[in-house]
Order: C-alpha cells, then structure tokens, then sequence
C-alpha cells in the first residue's frame, strides 16, 4: 500500500502527484480502496493543485 506523501503516477490519466488520503469506491464486487491524491502535473491540461480519486490499482508509485 501507498503511504501518505507518496508520489504516484495514474496509469489511465498520466497525472502524476502525492497521495494525501485514502477512500473507497463501491463496485460490484464489493468496496476498492481508491487513493487520493493531489495532482502536480496533469498530462492533460496546465492546471495542477486538484484532487484526483481513483482505485488503487490505478496508480503506480514513481522512483
């Protein structure tokens, strides 16, 4: 698991920021833990500062 102050990339979006808290996603399987994490540099837009939600396998932690 990811701590908080990790920084990840999002294989889906390409955004890349620090993971600043945990969550969950209710899927028909049951609940996925997401992360959330506070987007420094967004691969679609200039903007940065937002908040990303998404499930944990969706992230990849950056060396």
């Amino acid at each position: 698991m990811f701590n908080i102050g990790d920084y990840v990339i999002n294989q889906k979006t390409g955004n890349l920021g620090k993971v600043i808290g945990y969550g969950h996603q209710i899927l028909s399987s049951g609940y996925e833990t997401t992360l959330k994490v506070l987007v420094a540099k967004s691969a679609i837009c200039q903007k940065k500062g937002f908040l990303e939600e998404d499930l944990y396998s969706q992230w990849l932690q950056c060396q």
